[in-house]
């Protein structure tokens, strides 16, 4: 059953982040969006009774960036959601920081690898459940999660070997991002053209393209994802 008050509370990491696609199908299953930006000075709240679950997204930053404030302020934080037990999503960068709250290492790739674009991933048997068979997910990221010791390796990829994992029953951390819009993508694909000469990025219409061929398979895997990991009710 859903909480009553039915608030997620979405952490992102710049001022003009958007929760896209997640935040669509929350709201559309009747929860209330809180959303807060450690990075520009929001605080995180310490008690966390009045919330169903966390959502945490990605962002520029590196989990390993401690000096600044909103990384600082987050990692000592994420213990609190643990405590409290409830859902958490990690995305990219909330994925690699649950990592390192849980002990695991975040690093770049040992030969300066990226994956920005559309990548396939294929399930683990323990991912069988959430990943029926393999699919292309959207990446933007340049660092990866070692996979913490307690918890349970669920997808991998062929650049990125570590692609999803899952601690206990409700706690879950993603690389890729099934938040992503058309509108998303190429906001990123203007903000950080830069990053596209990196090795391993694909170029701008790789992206589109993409994002025409495998989307919708995309927003598929993230509605069953929600209803295997919260108890919804059906949206109309």
């Amino acid at each position: 059953m859903q909480s009553i008050n039915n608030t997620f509370l979405m952490v992102v990491h710049q001022e003009n982040s958007s929760t896209g696609r997640v935040g669509e199908r929350l709201q559309a299953h009747g929860f209330n969006l809180d959303v807060r930006c450690p990075m520009i000075g929001h605080t995180l709240p310490q008690n966390l009774s009045d919330y169903t679950g966390v959502v945490m997204f990605g962002g520029p930053m590196s989990a390993n960036d401690e000096h600044l404030p909103g990384i600082r302020a987050e990692l000592d934080w994420l213990p609190l959601v643990l405590k409290a037990e409830l859902p958490y999503l990690g995305i990219c960068l909330g994925a690699q920081m649950m990592a390192r709250v849980l002990g695991a290492r975040v690093d770049p790739h040992p030969e300066g690898h990226a994956e920005i674009g559309y990548y396939p991933v294929a399930p683990t048997a323990a991912g069988q459940g959430l990943f029926q068979h393999a699919l292309h997910v959207y990446h933007w990221h340049r660092e990866g999660f070692q996979v913490p010791a307690s918890a349970a390796l669920l997808a991998r990829g062929d650049t990125f070997e570590n692609q999803a994992y899952r601690y206990g029953d409700r706690v879950y951390g993603i690389q890729f991002h099934p938040e992503v819009t058309l509108n998303i993508i190429e906001r990123w694909l203007l903000n950080g053209a830069e990053r596209l000469s990196l090795q391993g990025a694909q170029q701008a219409e790789l992206h589109r393209q993409g994002h025409q061929q495998f989307d919708a398979e995309l927003g598929a895997w993230l509605e069953r994802f929600l209803h295997n990991w919260l108890p919804l009710q059906p949206a109309y």
